[in-house]
């Protein structure tokens, strides 16, 4: 089926398609069994370096402690940079000049500068500025650095969202007297959101990966952190990233299924609902309340 945007392929272009699918898929399998015998020529296959991962020992004492600390960090950052990137989404398209220029000046700043460094600079911050303990300082630090990039990060989505939109909901809202707040709030951001949602997880997922800076600059005991010492004791180093790189997928797996499913969940919510009267019904009703529908001219 064609349309404006896609034309069906033809006889030849079908074949092209599936010639280079084959060659694809060829070229991968390749490489997955050139990886393999690699692993395997170098000893990373053998079952004694496999082996600690089906004990509770390596779950219990490095992996799942880890795999804690990563939720609890991701987690704290998602809750604080969400609202504060909502927040400055908006006023970077405040009417005064006061309120939009200094989040923009905020947001591009903090925008700039490279996640790892925030995470540095606030971790120094902490040791020299406040009374938080050792122990609890690389968790700081690296909370911090989070907030403050991907809220920035955050903002610019809020804001590019809600400038998707058409103008004439804006408009709309001015027209039957609303102010600006109540359009933001009650017309503009819940449209925004589904369209918003795709763009926000992807973020999300990105805090959920850098964590793992924190553990290699800070010595925060996230899961790659842990996974340094388990290596070191069980002398496992490649199978010990492999299993915790499945580990990461599996979390940006549930989380961005989450999102499928809550985004499909939001447009379903939004379809029109209307009814269709039956003929019964509709006979019954004043002619002028139908609309004008029996002008048509069809039949029950």
């Amino acid at each position: 089926m064609s349309s404006v945007l896609y034309d069906t392929p033809g006889p030849r272009a079908r074949l092209r398609n599936t010639v280079l699918s084959v060659v694809f898929v060829l070229l991968l399998a390749l490489l997955l069994w050139w990886v393999w015998q690699t692993m395997d020529d170098k000893g990373q296959l053998e079952w004694a370096l496999w082996q600690p991962f089906t004990t509770s020992e390596a779950w219990t004492t490095y992996l799942l402690p880890g795999l804690g600390d990563t939720l609890k960090a991701a987690a704290l950052a998602m809750v604080i940079a969400l609202p504060l990137g909502a927040f400055f989404g908006i006023a970077r398209m405040s009417d005064h000049r006061w309120v939009r220029i200094p989040a923009g000046v905020v947001v591009e700043f903090f925008r700039s500068i490279p996640v790892l460094l925030l995470m540095l600079f606030a971790n120094e911050f902490y040791v020299r500025s406040t009374d938080v303990t050792s122990e609890d300082r690389p968790l700081y630090a690296v909370v911090t650095g989070l907030v403050l990039y991907n809220a920035s990060v955050l903002a610019e989505i809020v804001r590019a969202g809600i400038l998707a939109l058409p103008k004439g909901q804006t408009e709309a809202a001015k027209a039957i007297g609303l102010r600006k707040g109540q359009t933001m709030t009650g017309i503009l951001l819940p449209q925004a959101v589904t369209a918003m949602l795709p763009a926000i997880v992807s973020q999300l997922v990105v805090i959920v990966k850098d964590t793992a800076l924190g553990g290699v600059m800070l010595g925060f005991t996230e899961l790659l952190n842990n996974r340094s010492t388990l290596a070191a004791n069980y002398a496992n180093v490649i199978p010990s990233f492999i299993v915790v790189a499945v580990i990461f997928i599996l979390l940006n797996f549930v989380l961005t299924s989450f999102a499928s499913w809550l985004e499909r969940r939001l447009r379903r919510s939004k379809r029109s609902t209307g009814a269709v009267l039956a003929a019964d019904d509709a006979g019954g009703m004043n002619p002028a309340e139908v609309g004008g529908s029996y002008a048509t001219g069809t039949e029950a």
